[in-house]
Order: C-alpha cells, then sequence, then structure tokens
C-alpha cells in the first residue's frame, strides 16, 4: 500500500459497486433463508452467527422481522408439526424433539403438537406398518414372523412411536395380514394355508 493512499473497498455481494453495511447483509441472509424455507427465529439466529453477524444487528433484524410478521414461532411450529405428521408420519415426541433442536419448545411447541392426536398417531402406525407387508413374507414361519415383528417395531420406534404401541400395532397388523392372505402359524412354528 502506498503510504496515505487508503485501499479500495472490496466488492461484496452480487455486482455490487460498494459495500454491504453489517445490517443490509443481515437482512439479506435472513430473506434468502426465508425464501427457501419457513425458519424459526433460533435458526435464523444461529445462521446470522454463523455468519459472524454482530449481536445487537442480530437482534435488531430478527425483532424488525418478527414485528412484520415474517418470523413467527407460532405458525413456524404448526406448519412443522402438520408436515412431518403427514410426511413422515412422526410421533408426538419425534417432533417434538425436531421443534426443540429448531429452537421451538415449551408452550409454542405444545399448542402445536394439540394437533397430533393419539388417534391420529395410532392409524399412522399402522399405516406404515401395512406399507412394510409384503407377499413375498412368510409370516407362517415363526422364525421369520419374529423378524418381521422385530423390524416393524424397530422402524416404528425410530420414528418415536412408544414400544407397547410399536408392539400392539404390529401384532394386530401382522395377524391381519396373516389371516387375509389365509396364513396361519400353528403353535409348532409350521405354517398351512386355509
Amino acid at each position: 500500500m502506498v503510504q496515505g493512499v487508503a485501499p479500495l473497498p472490496q466488492k461484496q455481494g452480487r455486482g455490487s459497486k460498494e459495500p454491504e453495511n453489517e445490517f443490509t447483509r443481515a437482512k439479506n441472509i435472513v430473506l434468502n433463508q426465508l425464501a427457501a424455507s419457513p425458519k424459526s427465529r433460533a435458526m435464523l439466529h444461529k445462521k446470522l452467527v454463523e455468519k459472524e453477524i454482530s449481536a445487537p444487528v442480530i437482534e435488531d433484524i430478527l425483532n424488525r422481522f418478527e414485528a412484520a410478521n415474517l418470523i413467527n414461532d407460532a405458525e413456524f411450529a404448526d406448519m412443522y408439526v402438520r408436515a412431518r405428521a403427514n410426511t413422515k408420519k412422526l410421533s408426538r415426541s419425534a417432533i417434538r424433539r425436531e421443534l426443540k433442536s429448531k429452537g421451538v419448545e415449551g408452550e409454542l411447541a405444545e399448542t402445536a403438537l394439540e394437533q397430533r392426536t393419539e388417534e391420529g398417531e395410532r392409524a399412522d402406525a399402522h399405516e406404515l406398518v401395512r406399507k412394510k407387508l409384503r407377499p413375498s413374507m412368510n409370516l407362517g414361519d415363526r422364525a421369520e414372523k419374529e423378524k418381521v415383528m422385530r423390524r416393524l417395531v424397530g422402524m416404528l420406534g425410530r420414528k418415536g412411536y412408544p414400544a407397547g404401541l410399536a408392539f400392539n400395532v404390529v401384532r394386530e397388523e401382522v395377524e391381519a395380514y396373516a389371516s387375509e392372505t389365509g396364513m396361519i402359524a400353528d403353535t409348532d412354528g409350521y405354517s398351512y394355508y386355509d
């Protein structure tokens, strides 16, 4: 650098002629994040911290977006519960954990989770198990039946369903499937068709 000559400002942003100030940069980050998908305040806060935005600017920008109702954790939680229940068929406990990881917990999370009823959760568990049962499964063979049941209970467990509910649903569906296909297991573990 030549003495007495200030360095030229660095270009930042897409095609901008002058550097972005921190507030504008933070605003653009939040807008881009919200354009991609809905986000909670905590998720946006985390992203701004990652981008090395100062704490006062983070609070200011998030407060402004919240005041404009562009950030609304209650709406985010409602939408998130609906989406995860409909697409992934997750249980309330699994969705609660996911909401917590996204910075939504307490009363906001519980209010959103009210839309996920026990009846709906049980119906979804039945649907998940029915989708996994295949004609090629030999449920008349005791060892095969136990293996299938173990795997199905495990699948429901990974989706957050309690063990008791998972086992009962799997047992009911496996028995219904076996009777529909005409396959019956006798007490010795051998199978035959009606």
